[in-house]
Parts: C-alpha cells; sequence; structure tokens
C-alpha cells in the first residue's frame, strides 16, 4: 500500500462478527484472563498478554499497527506524551557509564532530561545541530538523538549521513521526526534505530490530544514494551481512537499546511517590518538544498520563524495583536499558533546557547493552520503595522 491508503487502512482492524471497520474504543482497565473456553491467556498480536491496559489495548494496539506502517518500520509504540516516549525510551537504553548525544537546539525538556540523567552516571553532551558535527563527536556505544528540522530555526539535518556513521561507530541513532512527519521523510528507512513522533503535533492533528510514539525493529519496540509496562506511559484508548482519526488526514492537511507556509513565508520575507524569515522551503534558506535531498516530497511543513524589526517589544506587540492566529505553544494543528521561542521552545536553553543559533529577542514562531491564507495574511499585516 502506498502512503495515503495506509493513513487510512494501517490499523488492519476488521470485526467479523460485526462487520466493523473502525476500530472501537476498548475503555477497559482489564480483560478477562483466562480464556473460559481454551483456559488460555490471552494474546495480542504482537504476542504479549492482553489482560490489563496498563500494559496493552486492543484500541492503542490498532494505533501502533498503523503508525508501524505509515513509519515504514516492524512494529511501534503508543505513549500518554512525547515526554514518555522519549523518558521510556532513555531508560530502556542508557545505563551508568553511558553517553547521549543530543541537538544543541532541540525540544528543552529532550534536553533538560538527559543532563539530569547524569545524576544516574549518564554524561550527556550537546551537539551543534549538523550532520558535520555528529558526525564527528559521535563514537561506538553513544546513544545519539537528534530533531529532523530544528526548533524553533528550522535547521534541517542531513540524518542520512548522521545514520550511516552511527551504524559505522556502532552508535544507536534515535530521531525525533515530529516537524517532518512520515508524510516526507521515514526515520527509520533512512537508517535509524528508532523513530520519535509527538502524535500531539501533525499526527493528531487538531490541539486537542497529548501523546508520543516511537517506532522501530520488533526486538527494540519489544524491549520498550517491558519499560513502558513498568513506568506505565502507555497511552490511554481514547486518545488513540483520536490520533487514529487524526492520523487518517495527516497527508492532506500537512500538504495544506506546507503549502500555505511557504506562501506566508515568502509574503513576510518581502514585509518591510519583518528583518529575516527561516523557512527550508524558501529558496533562501541555507538548509533547502538537504531539505530537496532528503525529503520524499517538495514540503517543507508548515512551521516558519521569523525576525521582527523592533527587539523584543515589537515581538511582544505582535503576539498580542494578532486575532485569528493565537498566542499559544505546540504547532500542526487545525488552528495557526504564534509563539515566542525565548520564553517558551528555548526557555531552559542557556543564553549563550541561545545566542549561537540564532534564537534572539525578536524571533516569532509561527505554526500554521488550515484557514484561508489571505486572512491570516492581513492578520499577520495588521499585527506588524
Amino acid at each position: 500500500m502506498r502512503l495515503a491508503t495506509k493513513l487510512v487502512h494501517g490499523h488492519g482492524y476488521f470485526d467479523e462478527g460485526t462487520g466493523a471497520f473502525i476500530p472501537p474504543i476498548y475503555q477497559s482497565a482489564m480483560f478477562e484472563q483466562p480464556e473460559r473456553s481454551t483456559g488460555q491467556t490471552r494474546l495480542s498480536d504482537r504476542g504479549t498478554e492482553l489482560k490489563y491496559s496498563r500494559e496493552e489495548n486492543p484500541t492503542v494496539r490498532a494505533l501502533e499497527r498503523a503508525l508501524a506502517a505509515v513509519e515504514g518500520a516492524e512494529d511501534a509504540l503508543a505513549f500518554s506524551s512525547g515526554m514518555g516516549a522519549i523518558s521510556t525510551t532513555y531508560l530502556a537504553l542508557l545505563k551508568q557509564g553511558s553517553r547521549i548525544l543530543v541537538t544543541m537546539e532541540g525540544y528543552g525538556t529532550t534536553i533538560q532530561l538527559a543532563t539530569d540523567l547524569e545524576k544516574f552516571g549518564v554524561r550527556a553532551a550537546k551537539v551543534w545541530p549538523s550532520a558535520e558535527a555528529f558526525v564527528e563527536e559521535v563514537k561506538e556505544g553513544d546513544l545519539v538523538l537528534v530533531e529532523t528540522v530544528t526548533n524553533p530555526t528550522l535547521r534541517v539535518v542531513d540524518v542520512p549521513e548522521v545514520a550511516k556513521h552511527c551504524r559505522e561507530v556502532g552508535a544507536t541513532l534515535i530521531v525525533d521526526n515530529t516537524f517532518a512527519t512520515p508524510v516526507i521523510f521515514k526515520p527509520v528507512r533512512a537508517g535509524a534505530a528508532m523513530a520519535v513522533e509527538s502524535l500531539t503535533k501533525y499526527i493528531a492533528g487538531h490541539n486537542d490530544v497529548i501523546g508520543g510514539c516511537v517506532a522501530g525493529s520488533r526486538g527494540t519496540i519489544g524491549d520498550l514494551w517491558e519499560w513502558r509496562r513498568k513506568l506505565g506511559t502507555i497511552m490511554s484508548p481514547f486518545e488513540a481512537f483520536l490520533v487514529l482519526r487524526g492520523l487518517k488526514t495527516l497527508e492532506v492537511r500537512f500538504e495544506r499546511l506546507s503549502r500555505t507556509a511557504l506562501e506566508l513565508a515568502e509574503f513576510l520575507e518581502d514585509h518591510p517590518a519583518v528583518e529575516e524569515v527561516l523557512y527550508p522551503g524558501l529558496s533562501s534558506s541555507p538548509y533547502k538544498s538537504i531539505a530537496d535531498r532528503i525529503f520524499e516530497r517538495r514540503l517543507y511543513g508548515g512551521v516558519l520563524s521569523f525576525k521582527v524589526k523592533g527587539g523584543r517589544s515589537k515581538a511582544l506587540e505582535v503576539l498580542r495583536r494578532v486575532r485569528i492566529i493565537k498566542p499559544a505553544p505546540s504547532l500542526g494543528g487545525t488552528e495557526s499558533l504564534l509563539t515566542y521561542p525565548v520564553i517558551s521552545a528555548a526557555k531552559t536553553m542557556p543564553e549563550e546557547d541561545r545566542l549561537k543559533l540564532g534564537i534572539t529577542d525578536n524571533l516569532l514562531r509561527l505554526s500554521v493552520g488550515l484557514e484561508d491564507p489571505e486572512d491570516l495574511k492581513e492578520d499577520l499585516s495588521a499585527a506588524l503595522a
């Protein structure tokens, strides 16, 4: 099946008894064990016991099958949040003396947690967000976490090059693919051991669900399943149902969001009140060539950042003056959101790192929604005027 079909049918659910082909919400804490007719333990299709929803749930399992299909992976796990996915993966793979490399420009809590684990004897290092920097730094046995597209300056990392080096030296690569999604990039197919997605963003897509997932080989997912069972980080069945519903429209939403984002990026690039626009789809972007080489389609996502003339006060004024666009964190949903990275995505980042990366006091990040592009232009023009 091609991607659009996998997004709709990848869950593989069909009820022979009723003819239903939409996975229902199994809002049950536990399941009968053993079966009365056979006396055997009930098993899910991955061979684990189906007895308690902290461990396994049929609605969650349907979502995981669909996620594995669209990621091009053997299996996947769904978690209660993106950080639930990250923290469970850290605890499963790291031990005393391990070294973890994270992108200097990355999700703040991902970096914070990596450095917090130093109290357990884990060594953490922050690496400049480029393939060259990671190739120079990665050593045998390292756990490496990179983001396909960084937040908030939208740098595109040559993940296949990092994956190639990790395989050569014997390091484990995890790729946070939230900003790209499997619509344009599939980390596991590019050689990564695991792909991580914040399901909260594009995949659920409606700004009403919190969730995360990890996709990879059956063996890797099997090990993570045991840690998820112990930590209690599984997604709830109702959230899994909502994510499954959002997943079906991911391709059409991502394409629309990407096209609107490019239109707005070009509009802002020509605006007299804007100093600089950061978006990998722009011909002026230094990351467009990498994006065009590694992405499966000429789409670049629905998030762009821009620097306004006038510094911090002007940036905060724009944030206050937008009307259709909402001042709020997150991204990838149906509503357009504008956020101030200095007090959100980059809040926990040391000022020295922030300035090196170009995350200045006049930087704003815009997550484009499904509104009419002309309405968004008018809203931005009024806020910038």
